[in-house]
Order: C-alpha cells, then sequence, then structure tokens
C-alpha cells in the first residue's frame, strides 16, 4: 500500500509566512493526484514535507503504514520530478537513469535491465548514449521521468515537470504521463498551476489557495459544482464570469443593475432569498438569441478553429461566451443573450462559499 495521509500538518517560513496551514488529506494507492494553485499557495511545500525535503511544524504525514515526520528523504521510498529536469549535464541518458541505482550498489545486470526497460516505455531506447545538451527539452523530461521510474518508488512526485515545455510538448507528454501511470500502477502526486493539466491528468484535484485546502474533488466535481467563488474562477479556460446582484420573490429572481432573469425555484435550498448575491455562469452557458432577455455590446471576438470566444459588455460589467465560429458576431454589434438558467451557480458576496 502507497497511500499518502496527511495530518493536520502545518508548515511556516521565516516572518510567519504560513506555507501549509492545517492541512488534512488523504492520497490513495495508485491515484494519480494533482495539487492546483496560483504561485505561492503551498502546493510545492506540500511536496517538498512529502519528500523530506521539508520538515511540518506540526501534524503528521503518512506513506502507507509508516510516520515519515522523522525519516530521511533517502529513506521514503519516492521518486520526485523536476520542473527544471536536474540531470547532470556530464552524463549520458544512460548514466542519469543508472545513476540512483548505481548509489544503492545494485548488480549492474539489474541496472541494465531496469534503465532499457524504463527508457523502451518512455520511447528514449535510442538517446542512451547521448548527454542532455544533444537532447531536446522533451527528451529531457522523459529522461527526468525514467530515472524516477527505474527506482520503483513506493511514490512519484512530480513538481510542475511539463512548465518549460511548449504547447504541442505538453499535451503529448499529458498522454505520455497518463499511460505511464495505468501501466505502472504506482501513486503519484502531482503540483501544477495549470488548471487544463489537473483536469486531463488527475483522477481527484486539490484546489489551494493561502496554504489551506478549498476543495478536493474529481475533475467533474470542480468543474461542475466549485466550493467557493474562487475555485469556481479558477478552473475552466476562459474562466467562469461573475455578476453581482440581488435575489428578490416571487416569482425568483435575480437582479443585476443592467437586467433581471427568472431563477427555478429549487436554485437555492436552504437560504434566504431577497438578498445580494453573486451569480456565476461558465462561458459555454451564455447563448445568443433573437429574443434573449440580457442586451451585451460586443467588443472582442476570437476565432479558435472549432469555436469562437466572444467578449460582450453587459452594462459596465465584461464577460465572454463560446459560440460556433460561424455564429460569432462581429465587433461593436448589440446582441442579445440568454443564460442556462439550470447550469447557474450562487455565491455568497461575503464568504464566497457556494449557495446552490
Amino acid at each position: 500500500m502507497s497511500q499518502v495521509l496527511f495530518k493536520s500538518v502545518t508548515k511556516t517560513f521565516r516572518k510567519n509566512v504560513i506555507a501549509v496551514d492545517n492541512v488534512s488529506l488523504e492520497i490513495k494507492d495508485q491515484e494519480f493526484f494533482v495539487i492546483l494553485g496560483p504561485s505561492g499557495c503551498g502546493k510545492s511545500t506540500l511536496l517538498r514535507l512529502v519528500a523530506g525535503l521539508e520538515e511540518p511544524d506540526s501534524g503528521e504525514i503518512y506513506i502507507g503504514e509508516q510516520l515519515v515526520n522523522s525519516v530521511e528523504p533517502r529513506d521514503r521510498d519516492i521518486a520526485m520530478v523536476f520542473q527544471n529536469y536536474a540531470l547532470y549535464p556530464h552524463m549520458t541518458v544512460f548514466e542519469n537513469m543508472a545513476f540512483a541505482l548505481k548509489l544503492r550498489r545494485l548488480p549492474r545486470d539489474e541496472i541494465q535491465r531496469r534503465v532499457l526497460e524504463a527508457a523502451r516505455v518512455l520511447g528514449i531506447d535510442e538517446l542512451l548514449d547521448r548527454k542532455p545538451a544533444e537532447i531536446s527539452g522533451g527528451q529531457r523530461q522523459r529522461v527526468a521521468v525514467g530515472r524516477a521510474i527505474v527506482r520503483n518508488p513506493k511514490v512519484f512526485l512530480f513538481d510542475e515537470p511539463l512548465s518549460n515545455l511548449d504547447a504541442k510538448l505538453r499535451v503529448g507528454m499529458r498522454a505520455e504521463l497518463t499511460r505511464l501511470h495505468q501501466q505502472l500502477k504506482t501513486t503519484v502526486i502531482y503540483v501544477t498551476h495549470d488548471q487544463v493539466e489537473a483536469m486531463t491528468l488527475g483522477q481527484r484535484i486539490a484546489v489551494m489557495k493561502n496554504g489551506k485546502l478549498l476543495q478536493v474533488g474529481d475533475p467533474t466535481t470542480i468543474y461542475n459544482r466549485p466550493a467557493n467563488r474562487f475555485v469556481a474562477g479558477f478552473i475552466g479556460s476562459p474562466p467562469m464570469n461573475f455578476f453581482t446582484g440581488r435575489i428578490i420573490s416571487p416569482p425568483l429572481r435575480f437582479v443585476h443593475q443592467s437586467f433581471t432573469i427568472d431563477l427555478p425555484d429549487n436554485v437555492i435550498p436552504g437560504t434566504k432569498p431577497e438578498g445580494e448575491i453573486v451569480l456565476g455562469v461558465r462561458p459555454e452557458h451564455i447563448f445568443i438569441t433573437d429574443n434573449g432577455p440580457i442586451k451585451a455590446e460586443v467588443e472582442v471576438t476570437e476565432q479558435l478553429g472549432n469555436e469562437a470566444l466572444v467578449y460582450i459588455k453587459i452594462g459596465t460589467d465584461r464577460c465572454v461566451l463560446r459560440t460556433k465560429p460561424d455564429h460569432a458576431p462581429r465587433i461593436g454589434e448589440n446582441v442579445n443573450i440568454t443564460f442556462e438558467v439550470n447550469k447557474l451557480h450562487l455565491f455568497d458576496p461575503l464568504s464566497e462559499n457556494r449557495l446552490n
């Protein structure tokens, strides 16, 4: 079993900077788990705590059944892949991949077998005699992953490993990592600030902000039922649109300074209407229609081939919607729009927590 468990873990740096704030989290055996959040949210610190590169101020960390707070990094049976690859420039690809195994004094034939097998799986078996400077960025990233694979660790740790690659290589490497996880069946903890990576790779995602866990769930739940306004705005590209207004009844309506829309009766169960509220709507749930109740002005259109993004102005608010490329209106055109009311998200303006 190689589950990872955090129990009320806190880590503080100098000047009372709380990097990890009382985090309790269970990462399941053989799970591909993604920690997502903006720069400085504590996600890399969480990873370094698992690796033993940082020590918690309080709380407990378990790998499998073992409490590892006082266990040296080399004895935790983990392998970490860094953003900058961290390859030895004077060594060949083979030597880089074999280095940790040589330190363990494994037999030469066992080292040869493990390196060749990992290189074959990653498609870099023809690069073993080259040095890092002689191969591309994507190939160097594969070597870094291969160096981790040969160790057969309990847990793989990935610290933003694709951020140095161009867009096309990132797409390819995401598919490779998913395939690799399915083949190796090992626990993976993957840190990223890229929500597309998180949504495509993670079986579950933890969203962090200011050292705190805001929501943990599968990608579909995180996207469709964000726990609060921050998660709603961080997940999705383009992000969710927000409008501040108030609820009135009967009938139940959302009133904005520039429009009024009817709401389903069950849209805010357990909450009182007649107060200020923040309404969220994703770009794919806004539609241009001839008789839509909301009037808007088109400011920008972006043609993306399979879709178009239309940036519009509603009163003093701006938002974005998705549409088919041949349905995109012209810049400066006045349009009528409507929202898919069963897909709306409502948030408390003070706590920013989800209401519906």
